[in-house]
């Protein structure tokens, strides 16, 4: 072919491209903008053109569905059945319109026709199934995914689609029986498995999954897949104690080092079920000193003993006792780990604040600020507890000594902010109120928002009761009792409190003393007196600074010490509702969610 043949033939396709594509665009404008009309005059030459493009067929169809002209898509439809017979949509498509039409007998007999396209190729099965899905036909997807399971000896993976047909039907127990059947045939892994059922499965149906599974377990004991959902569905629950039971049982299997149980153990003592928690971890302990979680697991069976004790404020003489026993046996046992300062600060709280032993506490304190191998900053940190244990015991300039010393190691840091608050509090309770009243002032500003937020309340409760009583008389006398109680002398504390509301009943400081009185019987165990006193603040005092903290205390005992969830959640709902602004909101809204049994 001479060249300007080839030039002239190259141009003329070229150019019709060109138009062809003008239409095209032309003609999906028409489309978009409701004109049928125009779009399908346009559409219709394009396919008489290009017969073999999909598109303009199904456009076409689109619009002779939108105007009515269902004859002319009858006779469109049945031409492209004519020349793709063995074409599944082009039947599901002709039977959406016998079906928009009212005709569900012709309808039926269509969709039937597509059935009949099937050959041994899953993937035709999967496509027609997936065809049916989106148009809500769930019985023939579950007919066609059924066949499609049977041709390849349930190994293509239909187990999943069957089960999430069933789902969309709102047939649970068959949505789980087919997800068992995937896990059984590895068409489903459990990983996968869980984030489905995290979002599908009911509470009410996880008994119905257990079972199953346990049916399986009695066939296939070992079958780790099966041992790891019903743990995890016991977590799902907060069955702490069988989902501990199943980790156990797999790691036993697995010969593992213990990690599986060691992290579920912390998720346990974290939703403070603490002797469950205690249980794991004496599993890691029981694997030996040598194993890699042992030391961890020493330390976290005190951190749940601990707490276990002091959270819900119902132990005796005996209980603190041997708790402090076994903190002496890990302290002794541990003496040369850097595990053990943590800890360390914890014993010496036990000995300052429940026992009473304040020497105690400063020796365990001093010895390990004194430590060469421990870090710096939880030096640091024990500092600051050893200025307030000095500070009991009535050693005042040891206590600002220490607390400058952190104030200047950490001055750009929160704990050298916490060591600037605490040396203002000591002011505070020595009565020099303008000296820390300036300090609270700049430690408005602190990046902490717990010491800006206590700041603040300071600053503002300093400078209010001296505005109403200039003498200062009444607020000596509250940060005298405030300082009783910070050195565990709970009666004196009370004697002066009882002195202030009858010498200074018109005084602002009636919520504050009452709020004051209900964590003295809160510590003393007297549970009612204290909700009685929390309840008065919240109650007559709620546009003061100590109803939140009253509300927040109130729920504390309700959650923890009574263990009355209902009620629990109804004030840690009120107060981050209630008091939104509250440094304490955050906690309670979590506190809340959790309670609820929210996954966070």
């Amino acid at each position: 072919m001479p060249m300007k043949q080839y030039v002239w033939v190259f141009c003329f396709c070229w150019f019709s491209f060109g138009l062809i594509g003008q239409e095209n665009n032309l003609a999906n404008q028409y489309f978009n903008d409701g004109e049928y009309e125009k779009a399908a005059t346009i559409y219709k030459n394009l396919y008489n053109t290009n017969p073999s493009v999909d598109f303009y067929f199904k456009r076409l169809m689109d619009c002779f569905g939108a105007l009515g002209k269902y004859n002319e898509a009858e006779t469109l439809v049945k031409k492209e059945i004519s020349k793709r017979p063995k074409e599944s949509q082009l039947y599901i498509t002709y039977a959406q319109l016998l079906e928009k039409q009212g005709d569900l007998e012709k309808s039926n007999k269509q969709y039937k026709e597509a059935l009949k396209t099937l050959d041994r190729d899953p993937i035709q099965y999967f496509k027609l199934g997936s065809a049916f899905l989106e148009n809500g036909k769930y019985d023939l997807a579950i007919e066609v995914y059924e066949k499609g399971d049977k041709i390849t000896g349930g190994n293509a993976g239909f187990a999943y689609n069957l089960a999430d047909v069933y789902r969309r039907k709102g047939d649970i127990q068959k949505m789980l029986e087919y997800y068992i059947i995937g896990l059984d045939n590895k068409t489903i892994q459990v990983a996968s498995l869980k984030n489905v059922l995290i979002s599908y499965l009911p509470q009410d149906k996880y008994a119905d999954l257990q079972g199953m599974i346990y049916d399986k377990l009695d066939k296939n004991p070992d079958n780790l897949d099966y041992l790891d959902l019903l743990q995890w569905s016991f977590l799902q629950k907060k069955d702490f104690a069988n989902a501990l039971r199943q980790a156990k049982a797999i790691d036993k299997i697995t010969s593992g080092n213990g990690s599986e149980v060691y992290e579920l153990a912390l998720i346990i003592e974290n939703e403070s079920d603490y002797k469950t928690a205690i249980d794991g971890f004496n599993y890691i302990k029981n694997l030996g000193e040598g194993t890699a979680y042992y030391l961890e697991a020493e330390r976290h069976i005190l951190i749940c003993r601990r707490n276990q004790i002091i959270q819900k404020n119902d132990y005796n003489q005996l209980d603190l006792t041997a708790l402090e026993q076994e903190y002496e046996e890990f302290r002794i046992k541990h003496a040369k780990s850097r595990a053990l300062a943590p800890l360390m600060i914890e014993y010496a709280e036990l000995e300052a604040r429940y026992l009473n032993n304040i020497s105690k506490a400063i020796q365990i304190l001093d010895e390990l600020v004194k430590n060469p191998i421990i870090d710096q900053r939880i030096k640091s940190q024990a500092k600051l507890d050893l200025a307030d244990y000095y500070l009991i015991s009535g050693e005042r300039w040891e206590s600002t000594l220490l607390y400058s010393q952190v104030d200047k190691d950490y001055m750009e840091d929160q704990l050298g902010e916490m060591a600037r608050f605490r040396n203002a509090k000591l002011s505070y309770f020595a009565g020099d109120f303008h000296w820390a009243q300036e300090q609270f002032d700049i430690l408005k500003q602190a990046t902490s928002k717990l010491i800006s937020n206590d700041a603040i309340d300071l600053s503002v409760f300093i400078l209010d009761n001296l505005n109403q009583d200039t003498t200062g008389e009444a607020l000596t006398m509250y940060s005298q009792a405030e300082l009783k109680v910070f050195q565990n002398q709970y009666e004196e504390a009370l004697a002066i409190l009882d002195t202030i509301l009858i010498d200074y009943k018109e005084n602002s400081l009636v919520d504050d003393v009452w709020y004051l009185q209900g964590q003295i019987f809160n510590k003393q165990k007297k549970t009612e007196l204290a909700i009685e006193k929390f309840n008065g603040v919240v109650d007559k005092y709620k546009e003061d600074i100590r109803a939140d903290n009253s509300l927040y205390e109130l729920a504390k005992i309700y959650d923890y010490q009574k263990e009355d969830k209902t009620k629990a959640m109804e004030l840690y709902e009120r107060l981050f509702t209630e008091y939104s602004g509250s440094v304490l909101a955050v906690e309670s809204r979590k506190r809340f969610r959790k309670l609820r049994g929210d996954n966070i």
